[in-house]
């Protein structure tokens, strides 16, 4: 019975540890991303936190389960997705790239409420989250919420300066929000 213990709290300390590790290497990145020279630069920045984000800290079964997922949405089967992601939610509700796939799912079904409050998930647990923050762009526009979209869209610039569809919408949206003043 101890040697159980004793494996139990071994696994238990080392699954901590690996998420320390991951959200040392993601905040390392993000220092990285904000002092890019240039596009290319912040693009391999970007997919290395990309690639930490959808990688869960210490349950390749939950990473395998996202990544089927992501598959079933590109696939267009939405509702598969939407499973696959809600399961992941239910085994690990402090994965912010669960919230995050599953916010982008039901903004592909027309769901903006329902993926506006995931995003808000998302940015509970990741702030710097800039798939969310766009996310959170596209969904305010297409609530008409310009402002608001905006605002998103310049928090996303912040936390990744060299990121382009933040600077191409807000231009967009501020063209739009002058038609509606007219």
């Amino acid at each position: 019975m101890k040697k159980i213990l004793f494996v139990f709290f071994i696994l238990l300390f080392s699954s901590s540890l690996f998420a320390d590790d991951n959200k040392k290497e993601i905040d390392k990145l993000f220092i990285q991303l904000k002092s890019a020279l240039n596009f290319e630069n912040s693009k391999k920045i970007e997919d290395k936190i990309w690639d930490l984000w959808t990688t869960h800290p210490s349950k390749n079964n939950l990473t395998k389960l996202l990544a089927d997922g992501s598959s079933a949405m590109m696939d267009n089967k939405l509702d598969a997705a939407y499973d696959k992601f809600t399961e992941v939610i239910e085994l690990d509700p402090n994965w912010a790239e669960a919230w995050n796939k599953r916010a982008t799912v039901l903004y592909l079904m027309g769901k903006y409420e329902l993926s506006q409050a995931d995003i808000d998930k998302v940015l509970m647990i990741e702030k710097r989250h800039f798939g969310a923050l766009t996310g959170q762009g596209l969904v305010q526009t297409a609530l008409k919420n310009y402002q608001k979209a905006i605002d998103s869209y310049i928090e996303a610039h912040k936390v990744h300066p060299f990121m382009k569809s933040p600077m191409i919408m807000i231009e967009k949206l501020q063209i739009e929000l002058q038609k509606q003043s007219i």
